[in-house]
């Protein structure tokens, strides 16, 4: 790298950047002559000599976009880097940019613009599992290439489809396997947002919890997704007295849900609750003083302590200011791009195919939530943390689980 490349290198990417280079993870960049566009992009993407449009699909407007917007800004910070660099085989990301708009036919109607209209190489999207089922079957038709960054209940795998988030076996199993053995757990009151993520995966804890960890199950609900209204459910949860409320309740509605717990009097000191479905993104709009002693369940908290993270929460706050915050799937969001980089430049092609086929076995050392490992079933492998909640919305990690390889079909679970 010349000293006037680095130079610039260093004023735009920042602290995160300079530390991959340093390792020699992105030494070398190619250059666009060395891979021309006829032989690297035989399938009509929109693949230039200087560009490649990728696409990012996720909410900006309606309930989802107190989770999402995290992602966007994610994806958009990896991108940059990634132009700081020199791009992908020597050509920069052009990002179109589309909102799903908390609307799951929209999702769908989005893809397949970015797929059929702009010809995008990749796109980084969706959130909930209701947006991602939508779209799946036109990535599949048109043979798209999707980077999901959000955990998610399992039961798919898809060849066009990488899920940098975590599946039910690493999430929702091993998250009861240890509030089960720490908090010496025997009822459960469960409860969610009312579609396809939330449904599925307490059908899966149900089924661990009665199964494999001798619980019971002493109520489930299930809240209209955006609903506000949850006087009825705490009154329930008052009355059956669980040992843990284990909780799936999603974008805004999480802010009128521990908000009306702690005005019942709900709170850590009376009542242990697991949820897998609050980040840092959404503490920010509930307020740490609302769930201050309850715990998560994620792969990842903006709380880790290794060099990795410093520098992206550095990078990250750098970019968008020193009151965002940074939660599981806005990390596993910006994994999206880097990967997608590996994937091509591993496969010398921006075609599909060969992308797809390249990324398994790839270890991204420099995550940072640690280094993580594309398997073949192109989920993470990756660890589980518990992290209980403060007062000042940053969570403190409790427990970190051995690497636990995705199994998005287990067995008994189905």
């Amino acid at each position: 790298m010349s000293t006037l490349s680095r130079r610039r290198f260093i004023k735009a990417s920042g602290a995160l950047t300079i530390a991959l280079i340093a390792t020699g993870v992105f030494a070398g960049s190619a250059f666009s002559a060395d891979f021309p566009t006829a032989k690297v992009n035989t399938t009509g993407l929109a693949v230039t000599d200087k560009t490649v449009k990728v696409g990012i699909l996720h909410s900006a407007t309606g309930t989802m976009a107190i989770s999402e917007t995290g992602s966007i800004q994610a994806e958009k910070l990896a991108i940059e880097q990634i132009n700081a660099l020199g791009g992908i085989l020597g050509r920069k990301i052009e990002v179109i940019q589309e909102d799903g708009a908390s609307d799951w036919p929209t999702f769908a109607e989005k893809a397949k613009k970015l797929l059929v209209s702009d010809k995008v190489a990749a796109v980084m999207g969706c959130w909930t599992s209701a947006s991602r089922k939508a779209a799946l079957p036109v990535f599949e038709k048109e043979n798209g290439l999707l980077f999901y960054p959000t955990f998610y209940e399992g039961l798919e795998q898809s060849k066009n489809v990488f899920y940098t988030g975590q599946e039910a076996t690493q999430q929702i199993l091993a998250g009861l396997d240890w509030i089960h053995k720490e908090k010496k757990a025997k009822t459960y009151y469960l409860i969610g947002s009312d579609y396809i993520w939330p449904r599925t995966s307490m059908k899966i804890a149900r089924k661990h919890i009665e199964q494999h960890l001798g619980g019971t199950v002493v109520g489930e609900e299930y809240i209209a997704l955006g609903d506000t209204q949850f006087g009825s459910v705490i009154n329930k949860i008052k009355l059956k007295k669980p040992d843990v409320i284990y909780a799936a309740v999603v974008g805004g509605s999480n802010v009128a849900w521990f908000k009306q717990l702690n005005a019942a009097g709900l709170n850590s000191s009376k009542q242990t609750m697991l949820t897998i479905s609050v980040t840092e993104d959404e503490v920010l709009g509930i307020g740490g003083e609302n769930l201050a002693g309850f715990y998560s369940a994620m792969k990842y908290f903006q709380s880790q302590d290794n060099q990795e993270n410093k520098k992206f929460v550095a990078a990250f706050k750098k970019r968008w200011g020193d009151k965002s915050v940074i939660g599981d799937v806005t990390q596993a969001a910006y994994l999206g791009p880097w990967l997608y980089k590996a994937a091509v430049e591993r496969a010398g092609s921006f075609d599909v195919d060969k992308v797809q086929a390249a990324l398994p076995g790839y270890v991204f050392k420099d995550a940072p939530e640690g280094p993580v490992t594309v398997e073949e079933n192109h989920h993470l492998m990756t660890k589980l943390r518990i992290g209980e909640w403060g007062k000042d919305g940053q969570a403190k990690v409790v427990y970190t689980s051995d690497y636990i390889k995705p199994d998005p079909f287990p067995k008994g679970y189905q």
